[in-house]
């Protein structure tokens, strides 16, 4: 399993005194899981780092790193939470620091081929609604190499005695360590905390989905493909079903969850029948935005033809028009 990951090399002459207050602890009353986390890719190929550098609230996006100028990318208006300019400043010093506390550690600790890649991820999560945990996870290669535990950096088992030289030397300073939990345990929450206040109106809207059904490529001879899209629906969490009746068809196979550019979601439920009976059929979709009132569009032989008979009729159209058009020039 590969995973990507982000922080802990920092540098001992960052201003941390600027970064952090005193510690506090975080209780918040929330449904479903919030977290926040910061993803990182590092590879050393010909000589050279190459970084890419994200954040993330749960599943969405909020921000980047552009490498150029070295600064934070806020994707929305509200991403920069309720932090003051300074202390968004000081984050772009830190990140920029670590970056190169990165190369440096990875080339003289833990590089061992060309190309090398280095994925971390450091973030915290609420956990049974009350407190924030933080977590550090390292990968090299695509496998897991090492974490950060309770104050303390263990070795993954597939790291061998490199995560374990590299665990032993990152514990070594126990100021650095503090530091990171601090990071996890204040920084970290506070921030999640101000991006949920600042960002309510978009984390909390509603959009209805939009549904239609087509067939698919045929997966047998007397056999139909039946595929009901869903798309333009947020928040993500949304019930897709073939039904015949009441009657939920277990047959039904759902695809990913597919983005839209507008931070919306998209995905498809198919169902492979006989021909003789997909009569009856529905698909029926459950989301939030509908206020209980499901959608429920009803299969029927011409489901496939609508998108056919469409088309024709637009090309003629298109035929009619241009042949207007060359009758009025000749």
């Amino acid at each position: 399993q590969k995973y990507h990951l982000q922080v802990p090399c920092c540098v001992c002459c960052f201003p941390w005194q600027l970064l952090f207050s005193q510690a506090v602890t975080v209780k918040l009353v929330r449904t479903g899981p919030v977290s926040y986390h910061l993803m990182q890719t590092s590879t050393f190929h010909n000589h050279s780092w190459v970084h890419q550098g994200s954040g993330w609230l749960g599943e969405l996006q909020t921000h980047s790193w552009n490498f150029s100028s070295n600064a934070i990318i806020f994707l929305y208006p509200w991403s920069r939470g309720n932090f003051s300019n300074k202390e968004l400043m000081d984050l772009e010093k830190f990140i920029q620091i670590h970056f190169i506390a990165v190369q440096e550690f990875g080339v003289n600790h833990l590089m061992s081929e060309d190309p090398f890649e280095l994925q971390i991820t450091i973030g915290c999560e609420l956990h049974s609604g009350k407190t924030f945990v933080g977590f550090v996870q390292v990968a090299t290669q695509g496998y897991e190499f090492l974490s950060f535990q309770n104050e303390t950096w263990l070795p993954s088992p597939k790291g061998g005695r490199k995560a374990q030289k590299a665990c032993t030397l990152l514990n070594l300073s126990q100021a650095y360590t503090h530091r990171i939990h601090r990071l996890l345990s204040d920084t970290c929450p506070r921030f999640i905390l101000g991006l949920l206040d600042a960002g309510k109106a978009h984390l909390q809207r509603q959009v209805k989905p939009e549904a239609w059904l087509s067939s698919g490529p045929s997966p047998g001879p007397g056999h139909l493909l039946l595929v009901c899209h869903v798309s333009g629906f947020y928040p993500k969490p949304v019930w897709v079903m073939w039904m015949r009746g009441e009657q939920e068809q277990q047959g039904t196979q759902r695809g990913d969850f597919l983005p839209n550019a507008d931070g919306t979601w998209y995905l498809r439920a198919t169902l492979d029948v006989a021909a003789g009976e997909a009569a009856g059929l529905t698909c029926r979709v459950k989301h939030s935005s509908l206020g209980g009132q499901d959608l429920i569009l009803y299969w029927t032989p011409h489901s496939s033809l609508g998108l056919i008979l469409l088309a024709v009729i637009v090309a003629l159209a298109l035929l009619t028009g241009l042949g207007v058009w060359f009758m009025k020039r000749w």
